[in-house]
C-alpha cells in the first residue's frame, strides 16, 4: 500500500470535533503498566522511558478490541453524539485553572488507554464510568460499557475568554493530537511518530497506549503530560509541556526504542488536508474558492534558505523530501486568512492553526518528507510532513528527540525578506499567435506567482526584481516574466513552462534578487504528473 489517508468525517455542526482517523486502521492499544499508586517519589520522563524500554525487549502482543456491538457500528456522527459530562471532571471542583475531559470508546476507537493522574508524589489511575457520560440520541445499553474504558482525552483552559475554559488540546486515535490558540478552530494533526509512510510495505501506526497527566495547581499556566507509545517495531516515551494562549505552544520530549529496523522513520509528524486551492481548482463544481486545512510547507534551512512548497492534490501518491543538516524549523502552513478566500460559513478554514515544528539540540544531517496522497473531498486528510533523520538507531538502543510545536494564526513563521503570498496556476494565455503556434504540440502551464515584504518595499520605484527561475529535465521554461503587483501591492512572478513527458512531475525553484542579493524565499513547485 502506498499511502493511506486520514479519515476526518463529514463536517458536523461543531466543525472543531471533526475526527481525524486512519482508514481501515485498527486503533490498537497495548494496556501496560499498572494503576497501583506510586508515594515514593514523584512521576517523571524517567519513568516513562523506562517502561518503553522494558517493553521495547518484549514481543508485540496485538490486542484485540473490546466493543460491544452497539458501540462498534456507530458512525462519525453518533460516536461524537457520546459527550462527557463537564461537571464530572475530577478538576471541576476545586476550580483549577485546566480541566480534563475524556473520549469514550466507541465507532474507530476499539481500544482501551489508560489515562493517570499524578498529584504531586501519588498516581493513580483515573475510572471509567459510563454515567460521567451523555450518549445523546444513541441507545445502548450501559450495562454493557462498565468494562469498557476511555479512547483518549481533552484538556481546556480559557484562552478566549477568562468565563469559559475552551479546549486546547485533544490526544484521540493512535498517537495523533490537535491543539489550539486563541481563536483557532480545529483543523491538521500532529503525532507522536510516522513509521513507514509512503511505502510500498504499507505504513505502521504507533499508538498512544497510556497517559499520565499532572494535576494542575491554581496558579498554573502549563500542563505536563507524559504518554507511552508502542507499536510492532518501536516503543517510546514522550513528555508534553502545554503552554496555552494566543499561539499554543507544546514542548516535546521523547525518547524512542526500536523493536526491530525500519525502513523510515517519521520524526514530529504533522497531518493536514488539501483539497483544492488558488493552484488547484476545484475538479467539480464547488461555491467555495478553496478548500484546505493547510496550503504550504515551509522549511528554515540553517545556511539562511527558507522554502516555501505550495500543496497540492495529485492524481497518485506523490513523495518528495529537501535534504538539510540541522533544520532550523518546518511546517504545514496556512496562509490565507481572509474568509472571502474559502467562503465556507461552517468549517472557517481561515481559522485553522499552522503548526511550526522547531528542533531543539542536534538533529543532525536528514530530510523534510512531504507525503501528498489523492483525495476525492475533504473528508480525509491527505497531506503528510516529517523529519527522516540520515542514521537510525540501532534496534535496543534510545533515540533522544526534543522540538516545540507552535499552533498559530496570522503570526507564522516568515523569512525575513518577502514570501509567496499565492500560486496561480492556469494553461497558456500568451496572445502572440506565433509563441501559440510554437506551443501547440504541447500546451504551455502558466504559473502566477505573487510575493510580497519588506524587501520587495524598500526596492527603489524604478527597480524591477530580478527572477531567477529553474525547472528540471521534465520541463522546458519557456519564459520568466516580472509585472509591479499594483492591486495588492509586490511583485507578480509570470512563469511558462511546457511539460516533456506527461506522465512524470516537473520541479521548479524560483526566487527572486537584484544585482546579487536574495530577495526573498525559495517557491519550490512540482507539476505532479498527468
Amino acid at each position: 500500500m502506498l499511502g493511506k489517508m486520514i479519515q476526518r468525517g463529514a463536517h458536523h455542526r461543531r466543525a472543531h470535533r471533526r475526527l481525524a482517523v486512519p482508514i481501515a486502521m485498527l486503533l490498537a492499544v497495548v494496556l501496560f503498566g499498572t494503576c497501583a499508586v506510586k508515594s515514593a517519589s514523584a512521576f517523571d520522563f524517567d519513568d516513562v522511558a523506562l517502561r518503553a524500554k522494558t517493553l521495547a525487549a518484549k514481543d508485540y502482543v496485538k490486542p484485540a478490541s473490546n466493543l460491544p456491538k452497539d458501540l462498534a457500528s456507530l458512525n462519525g456522527d453518533q460516536y461524537e453524539g457520546i459527550q462527557f459530562r463537564a461537571e464530572k471532571s475530577p478538576w471541576a471542583k476545586p476550580k483549577l485553572p485546566f480541566d480534563i475531559g475524556f473520549y469514550h470508546e466507541g465507532y474507530l476507537f476499539d481500544q482501551q488507554v489508560k489515562i493517570n493522574e499524578i498529584n504531586g508524589s501519588a498516581v493513580k489511575a483515573m475510572r471509567f464510568d459510563p454515567s460521567d457520560f451523555n450518549y445523546g440520541d444513541n441507545k445502548l445499553d450501559v450495562r454493557q460499557l462498565r468494562a469498557l474504558g476511555f479512547a483518549g482525552f481533552r484538556l481546556n483552559y480559557p484562552i478566549n475568554t477568562a468565563r469559559y475554559k475552551d479546549e486546547v488540546v485533544s490526544f484521540l486515535g493512535a498517537s495523533y493530537f490537535r491543539a489550539l490558540g486563541k481563536d483557532q478552530q480545529y483543523g491538521l494533526s500532529a503525532r507522536g511518530l510516522a513509521i513507514d509512510t509512503g511505502l510500498n510495505s504499507g505504513e505502521e501506526f504507533p499508538q498512544f497506549v497510556e497517559f499520565w497527566v499532572e494535576k494542575p495547581k491554581a496558579t498554573d499556566k502549563q500542563l505536563t503530560v507524559y504518554a507511552l507509545l508502542n507499536s510492532r517495531r518501536v516503543t517510546g516515551a514522550y513528555r508534553f509541556i502545554v503552554k496555552p494562549g494566543v499561539e499554543t505552544v507544546m514542548d516535546v520530549k521523547a525518547q524512542l526504542y526500536l523493536r526491530e529496523s525500519v525502513s523510515k522513520l517519521g520524526i514530529a509528524p504533522l497531518t493536514s488536508m488539501f483539497f483544492f486551492g488558488e493552484n488547484q481548482r476545484s475538479q467539480v463544481e464547488d461555491y467555495r474558492p478553496e478548500v484546505h486545512d493547510s496550503d504550504g510547507l515551509l522549511v528554515a534551512s540553517k545556511n539562511g534558505e527558507w522554502i516555501w512548497r505550495p500543496l497540492v492534490n495529485p492524481k497518485r501518491l506523490l513523495v518528495t523530501s529537501y535534504a538539510l543538516n540541522n533544520p532550523v524549523g518546518f511546517g504545514l502552513m496556512q496562509r490565507d486568512r481572509d474568509f472571502k478566500d474559502y467562503q465556507d460559513l461552517q468549517a472557517h478554514y481561515e481559522d485553522r492553526p499552522s503548526v511550526w515544528v522547531q528542533p531543539k539540540g542536534n538533529w543532525g544531517a536528514g530530510r523534510v518528507e512531504l507525503v501528498q496522497i489523492p483525495t476525492p473531498d475533504e473528508t480525509n486528510d491527505n497531506i503528510v510532513a516529517y523529519w527522516v533523520p540520515n542514521v537510525m538507531p540501532k534496534v535496543g538502543q534510545a533515540m533522544n528527540v526534543e522540538y516545540s510545536l507552535s499552533w498559530q494564526k496570522n503570526a507564522e513563521p516568515r523569512p525575513p525578506l518577502a514570501w509567496v503570498t499565492q500560486t496561480r496556476r492556469g494553461n497558456n494565455n500568451a496572445s502572440n499567435t506565433t509563441q501559440r503556434k510554437v506551443e501547440s504540440s504541447n500546451v504551455a502551464i502558466t504559473l502566477m506567482v505573487d510575493f510580497d515584504g519588506p524587501s520587495l518595499k524598500k526596492l527603489p520605484a524604478s527597480v524591477a526584481p530580478e527572477a531567477v527561475v529553474s525547472v528540471d529535465d521534465n520541463g522546458k521554461l519557456l519564459s520568466v516574466n516580472m509585472v509591479k503587483n499594483d492591486a495588492a501591492g509586490g511583485w507578480r512572478m509570470e512563469v511558462k513552462v511546457r511539460r516533456n513527458e506527461e506522465n512524470k512531475p516537473v520541479e521548479l525553484r524560483g526566487f527572486l534578487r537584484d544585482h546579487g542579493t536574495t530577495l526573498s524565499e525559495t517557491w519550490s513547485y512540482i507539476l505532479p504528473p498527468n
